[in-house]
């Protein structure tokens, strides 16, 4: 793909706004809460850590699966009265793909600070999960797939890498290079919801759900909220906490289904982490660290092709020998990703977090020296939405 071309008005966006707070409430179980709740103790924490009172916030973005209004609910119980207001529902990517109309409504004057926030109660919640993967093909129908009842969203991911397998020689064990590498980070993180030790055997020798991919190559059911507060640039400067500037940021979707997809090894991250690098006017080069959605260890390996930090099919090779585990090459999922650390049923908005978190020098045991610019990747649906942010500190503007 050529390198796109950058409007005037992108370019003036760069760096305009920056995430101000973030906060993550009830990661793993918390039993008791709604989905509501979690969201709220999350949006109240984040703009309490950017030095904020509710009553400052008048934009508003947020997204659910299992409610097609969730905006007016949230805004109602938050009792918030915002200018700005965003609910595109994009499945996991939809957090990070809030960020461009966000940045755009600051620019404007439409508002001065805008609260992004999610909750999930999907491993603790009172209602059993099938009857939310009822729901689920109730609001989004899939017409060429549905009617064959495969195992949504796991089938979809399986072929997938599959057909990697097939087309790059990836095997099994690249896959596995990915969950230990997760796992590895989790124990760094007193947050993480699981932090056994975890062999590349023991993913290997892992219950099989389906082929190729194993209970240990899947994300993890848990509960959780998370949110981020997000202001203009020179509000930002007087805020308690250090300013994590966005830099690019692009949305992108190709298909819904997986299989509308043109090829099954490509996905719409190539457009969506062009734009953003090119907005930002950054390369792969530049990142000091990635936070990549990983519903599935396949797709860490896309995601690292298609962002363009290897060749398409050189995935697998770049993962062999612990190079994205701590110490290795080149740091990603630092939290410990969906795989290990965090993923009620949405995990964009965490990837996000954890990239402020690290960009802030708040990483703890995980921390990554010097890091100044991150990439923030979201994934919706089956392959089918894919949002990229590029994140910095002053330094990077």
């Amino acid at each position: 793909m050529n390198a796109p071309q950058v409007s005037a008005g992108l370019r003036a966006l760069r760096g305009s706004a920056a995430i101000a707070g973030v906060a993550t409430f009830g990661c793993g179980e918390a039993p008791g809460f709604t989905d509501m709740e979690l969201l709220a103790r999350a949006a109240r924490a984040a703009v309490a850590d950017a030095g904020l009172k509710m009553s400052d916030i008048d934009g508003f973005c947020t997204a659910s699966a299992g409610a097609t209004m969730w905006a007016m609910p949230a805004i109602e119980y938050l009792g918030l009265r915002p200018r700005f207001i965003d609910s595109t529902m994009l499945g996991g990517s939809s957090f990070i793909a809030h960020l461009l109309p966000a940045m755009m409504a600051l620019q404007a004057g439409q508002c001065n600070a805008v609260l992004v926030c999610y909750g999930s109660a999907q491993r603790t919640a009172t209602f059993g999960r099938r009857e939310v993967v009822a729901s689920r093909r109730f609001l989004d129908p899939q017409p060429y797939e549905s009617p064959y009842d495969p195992m949504s969203p796991l089938s979809s991911y399986a072929l997938v890498a599959s057909r990697h397998m097939h087309q790059y020689g990836t095997t099994r064990r690249h896959l596995a290079e990915v969950a230990v590498a997760a796992r590895a980070w989790a124990a760094l993180n007193p947050e993480a919801f699981m932090r056994d030790p975890l062999s590349i055997d023991d993913v290997l020798a892992a219950r099989m759900v389906s082929d190729p991919l194993s209970v240990r190559d899947c994300c993890l059911v848990t509960d959780g909220g998370g949110a981020f507060v997000l202001v203009r640039a020179d509000r930002a400067k007087d805020l308690p906490r250090t300013p994590v500037y966005v830099l690019g940021n692009a949305t992108s979707v190709w298909n819904r289904q997986v299989s509308s997809m043109h090829d099954l090894t490509v996905t719409c991250a190539q457009e969506s982490g062009a734009r953003a690098f090119a907005m930002a006017g950054l390369a792969p080069k530049d990142v000091d660290l990635l936070q990549l959605y990983d519903a599935f260890t396949i797709n860490t390996l896309l995601f690292l092709e298609d962002l363009g930090f290897c060749a398409k099919g050189e995935g697998g090779a770049l993962v062999e020998g612990g190079a994205i585990a701590p110490g290795g090459r080149l740091p990603v999922n630092t939290n410990g990703g969906g795989l290990s650390c965090v993923h009620p049923g949405m995990y964009g908005i965490f990837a996000l977090i954890e990239a402020v978190r690290q960009l802030r020098g708040e990483g703890g045991a995980r921390q990554v020296a010097g890091a100044k610019v991150a990439l923030a990747h979201g994934n919706g649906g089956t392959l089918s939405s894919q949002a990229t942010a590029l994140l910095g500190l002053a330094d990077a503007l």
